[in-house]
């Protein structure tokens, strides 16, 4: 495969083509976040959801990644996210779609796939349940066969993952690639966190690791000690700056994070911008594409409070990790 060169004209048209296929996907992705809110209140008044187009960055690895994949393979392109209070809830959720696509298919989209990484952690620690959507519509054929991945998680699986992604922004590490190399103690640790909490929720815990709580938190004081974890994560919470954003009438939000800066800069766009909101998506990715410590991302949540609790990472924000984490440590010296 040609490399092309990051100004080349044939670049610059690469990017667009992704850029428009990426938004290709906003209609249906709007559909199906509706749809969740209104499924995830049926379980809890007041569910954590959230929708985002993948950034380029993010669809590079992914390509890197799976060589054989073509773009229009992709079934996360577009992407909504509920995260639920207990792991309960998630269950239940996950049940409304089953007994919807039992019945009859869902209007303007359909469940294709289930994997349910809560039943089956990932070797890595990574748990949640990932619902592929297809859209279909007799009113909107042009959308037909998009995809969208729904991930249902509960509120402490949400605090894994996105503490695993600050920490993989602030240390550079790979910790979620399948191709580089992270340091394995830090991949243990978040291997063995996982287990607890997963422990927490009785379910399965990640293969390999300890089964009871002593031996669980004994290990994972002997990497802490040694490379200092915890101490980072909490350090991490108090070290990004972002300005204060008054806008009451958001539907989405241009988030640019500079880690060496620790910046945190918001741009909020009303529902009728959401054309203008793509391309400046675009156009940002498209200009910090050499500078891998800024990152880019265009999420939508219903409010601005909202935001924070759903992407903790951009306001490097471990502290439901942390505070879990410490609490598991303390009543492990409680029980040895």
């Amino acid at each position: 495969m040609r490399t092309l060169h990051p100004d080349s004209p044939e670049m610059d048209r690469a990017l667009e083509i992704i850029g428009n296929w990426r938004s290709c996907h906003g209609f249906p992705l709007q559909v199906v976040k509706m749809t969740l809110k209104k499924r995830a209140c049926n379980v809890n008044p007041k569910p954590l959801v959230a929708q985002r187009i993948k950034r380029l960055s993010s669809i590079a690895i992914k390509l890197e990644q799976n060589p054989t994949m073509r773009l229009t393979q992709m079934q996360d392109i577009g992407g909504c996210r509920a995260v639920m209070l207990k792991v309960g809830e998630v269950d239940k959720l996950v049940k409304i779609y089953e007994v919807a696509r039992a019945k009859n298919p869902d209007r303007g989209a359909v469940l294709v796939a289930k994997t349910n990484y809560v039943e089956r952690p990932k070797h890595d620690g990574y748990r949640g349940v990932h619902l592929i959507m297809k859209f279909q519509s007799r009113g909107k054929p042009e959308y037909n066969g998009q995809k969208i991945e729904i991930q249902i998680r509960s509120t402490l699986q949400h605090a894994w993952a996105t503490a695993v992604e600050t920490s993989q922004t602030f240390t550079g590490q790979a910790l979620k690639s399948k191709l580089k190399a992270a340091d394995p103690k830090w991949l243990r640790f978040f291997a063995l966190v996982s287990s607890a909490i997963a422990a927490r929720e009785r379910m399965p815990s990640v293969p390999g690791t300890p089964d009871t709580v002593v031996e669980r938190a004994d290990e994972l004081r002997q990497i802490d000690e040694s490379e200092r974890i915890v101490a980072s994560l909490a350090g991490w919470n108090t070290a990004i700056q972002h300005q204060q954003v008054v806008a009451p009438d958001a539907f989405a939000f241009l988030l640019e994070l500079d880690t060496t800066k620790r910046i945190l800069n918001i741009r909020p766009f009303k529902e009728s911008e959401m054309m203008y909101a793509q391309q400046m998506y675009l156009r940002k990715e498209k200009e910090t594409a050499h500078q891998p410590e800024i990152q880019v991302v265009l999420v939508s949540v219903d409010s601005l409070a909202a935001l924070k609790r759903a992407y903790p990472n951009y306001y490097m924000d471990t502290t439901v990790f942390v505070n879990f984490i410490r609490l598991e440590l303390e009543k492990s010296r409680r029980n040895s």
